[in-house]
């Protein structure tokens, strides 16, 4: 399979001219806008958000980010900024009359402003380092941002040929800086750090009186540091620091209540086991900890105006749920959405409002204006009202059994289904481990077109086994020092389930998934033969090299109660690498060249392997991707690639199960 150049560019030249598609492809997939940061003014008024879409020309293949606008009813809506370069991060001035957010309009990021009723975007910073994050002083005088500083000697060594790195030395830390939202003199403003490592500055968060600023620290900006993360507080006027929370477990997202009594964060103490607000009364420096949330994985969004209550979003299931925690008693849900919401959902500045980005899987993602006193979400953004409609095969969920545990997952069914008819089915697993699958659109853009798939008349079953997030602690836990063991018994027992129901071929079945996701697929492939083809993305194939060239390593000593010199046996035997023996199903490989997480050489190790053995296999390595492609060029071949890859190999041939290996 082959990426046709010319085909690609003439097609999208002429998508314009294209008469409506009848079926969803990987074409109409890429129209899909996407919604993400979603943020109610102060007042409640009026809404901005980002809205996102792919563009692909003949030299271009990125995603462009803009600024929208509505009153708080979906009226007046209209684009705040344009151009080439993405516009992110929107915030509101306290009355309402700017939107600040970050851009790289300029070549590095930096921070601007734009008046809601029109005119250009002024420049506010002009910083050589590398944004991180900023907010807003609630007086709306200043505006706090993270950012690393400019390091010229690392330009200086490239072009000298001189740039070698020594590993852990000299990490490239974020500190935390103050400038004036009003110029001090003209069009300067004067910048001022106010707090500086030995460590990377991370969340932050100002107090309502603008006088002080909780931020988390972490060691390095490394990512197999972040669980070491904790909160301390600087006074802006002096400059003065206090730690707040520096325990062994994980600090994070620091939170003030309106009236300023509580700083609320969340503190895990080690991880797979449940995370709990944690109320710091600023007057006596007494910490109190809330109850557990249902999933122990609690995604701070704001405090109530009242201050007797912080929100929550956390998910359950299949669906991302907002919760409200009462200062003095349990949990409950505040919003349970038909469908699903992303992780941009934030509160205003009062605690009155919620913005949040809502989808089902039959109905595209859109900006909502959530009152959080009626709980009644109201659509401003019309992202994809012009979207094509081809027909849609209905998603559902389903539940079953497995060793007297209730599972559960999302099977999607092509347009028109006949009751009774056996269809190819595509197992689809998720990433993680400790992802899960939910009630997102299933014609948007992503590495799995299911709209496509079912288009094809092929069901899709997303089962989300124990390991899984979204079903409680227990639940997530259930997979430590057992990859591969209930888990993938979960899954089977998911698809025997769909072939219970009369709708699966067990004759043509197929496997694929990403990370995890990936391992689990070619984990799967050396335990049956049940399956007709493979696809396996960034997909882990041997623990013990994955260990020692990964980034956050310490994730597997979690799972595996150890490292590979301590836990050896287990890190071979749940290798799926140990089984390549048994493997005869044909396998597509897929993989970033400069994937971090899990390094390309986890998919050479897999595909020499296939190779050696005779196995159809083909591996396509993307440059310049990481962990997840972004390039829209990318995302399309991988789609296109998914759904040829599963037409070429459906077949009526029988599968032979194989004795799973011990």
């Amino acid at each position: 399979m082959k990426l046709h150049t010319i085909g690609l560019i003439a097609l999208l030249g002429s998508a314009s001219a294209a008469e409506a598609p009848q079926q969803w492809t990987p074409e109409v997939s890429m129209k899909v806008h996407n919604v993400t940061e979603v943020l109610p003014s102060a007042d409640g008024s009026a809404v901005v958000w980002t809205e996102s879409t792919a563009v692909m020309s003949t030299e271009k293949s990125e995603i462009n980010t803009q600024l929208f606008f509505a009153q708080s009813d979906g009226s007046h809506r209209l684009q705040l900024t344009r151009g080439e370069k993405s516009a992110k991060a929107p915030e509101f001035s306290p009355d309402g009359a700017f939107v600040y957010f970050s851009s790289e309009r300029y070549g590095k990021g930096n921070l601007f402003r734009i008046a809601v009723d029109g005119g250009e975007a002024e420049k506010l910073t002009d910083l050589k380092g590398e944004l991180g994050a900023y907010h807003l002083s609630p007086n709306g005088k200043w505006i706090a941002f993270s950012a690393s500083p400019e390091r010229p000697e690392v330009e200086t060594a490239k072009r000298l040929k001189m740039d070698f790195r020594v590993i852990d030395e000299d990490p490239v830390d974020q500190a935390l800086y103050l400038i004036a939202t009003n110029a001090d003199s003209g069009v300067q403003r004067s910048v001022k750090k106010l707090v500086s490592g030995p460590f990377t500055v991370g969340a932050f968060a100002w107090s309502p009186d603008s006088r002080t600023i909780a931020f988390e620290t972490r060691p390095s900006p490394d990512a197999d540091v972040s669980r070491k993360s904790d909160i301390s507080e600087v006074e802006v006027e002096s400059g003065v620091v206090q730690s707040i929370a520096n325990t062994q477990a994980t600090e994070a997202q620091p939170a003030y209540s309106p009236d300023g009594r509580y700083l609320a964060f969340v503190r895990t103490p080690a991880p797979l086991q449940p995370g709990r607000i944690v109320l710091h009364d600023r007057k006596d420096a007494k910490e109190r900890e809330l109850p557990e949330s249902f999933d122990g994985q609690p995604n701070l969004a704001g405090w109530a105006a009242d201050s007797r209550q912080i929100y929550f979003a956390e998910v359950k299931g299949t669906h991302a749920i907002l919760y409200s925690m009462p200062v003095d008693g349990p949990p409950r849900a505040a919003f349970v959405p038909k469908g699903t919401f992303g992780a941009g959902l934030r509160l205003n500045a009062r605690g009155t409002y919620a913005g949040l980005a809502l989808q089902t899987a039959s109905e595209p993602v859109e900006a909502y204006n959530l009152d959080l006193h009626s709980m009644k979400p109201v659509q401003v953004s019309a992202a994809n009202t012009n979207l094509p409609k081809p027909p849609l095969g209905e998603t559902q969920v389903i539940r079953w059994k497995n060793a007297g545990e209730e599972l559960e997952g999302l099977l999607t069914l092509p347009p028109g289904y006949e009751k009774g008819k056996k269809i190819p089915l595509i197992l689809n697993i998720h990433g993680g481990p400790s992802g899960g699958f939910t009630e997102t659109f299933i014609g948007a853009a992503g590495l799995y077109p299911i709209a496509s798939f079912a288009g094809q008349g092929w069901a899709v079953l997303r089962v989300n086994p124990r390991g899984s997030t979204g079903y409680g602690i227990k639940f997530r836990a259930a997979n430590l020092n057992d990859w591969g063991g209930g888990d993938y018994k979960d899954l089977m027992s998911g698809v025997d389930h769909v072939i219970e129901m009369g709708i699966a071929d067990p004759n043509r079945l197929v496997v694929m998934g990403w990370s995890y996701g990936g391992y689990m697929t070619n984990w799967v492939i050396g335990q049956t033969t049940r399956f007709k083809a493979a696809a396996t993305g960034a997909g882990l194939s041997n623990l013990i090299s994955m260990w020692g060239t990964n980034d956050i390593p310490t994730t597997l000593d979690d799972y595996f109660s150890g490292t590979p010199v301590e836990q050896t046996e287990r890190y071979l035997k749940m290798s799926p690498l140990y089984y390549v023996k048994n493997v005869t199903t044909p396998t597509l490989i897929l993989h970033g060249e400069i994937d971090p997480r899990v390094p390309t050489g986890q998919g050479y190790e897999m595909y020499n392997a296939l190779k050696r053995r005779g196995v159809e296999t083909v591996m396509v390595v993307y440059p310049r991707t990481k962990h997840g492609p972004e390039e829209p060029k990318f995302v399309m071949d991988i789609m296109r690639r998914h759904v040829e890859w599963v037409s070429k190999h459906l077949s009526t041939a029988q599968a032979v199960p194989l004795r799973a290996a011990n």
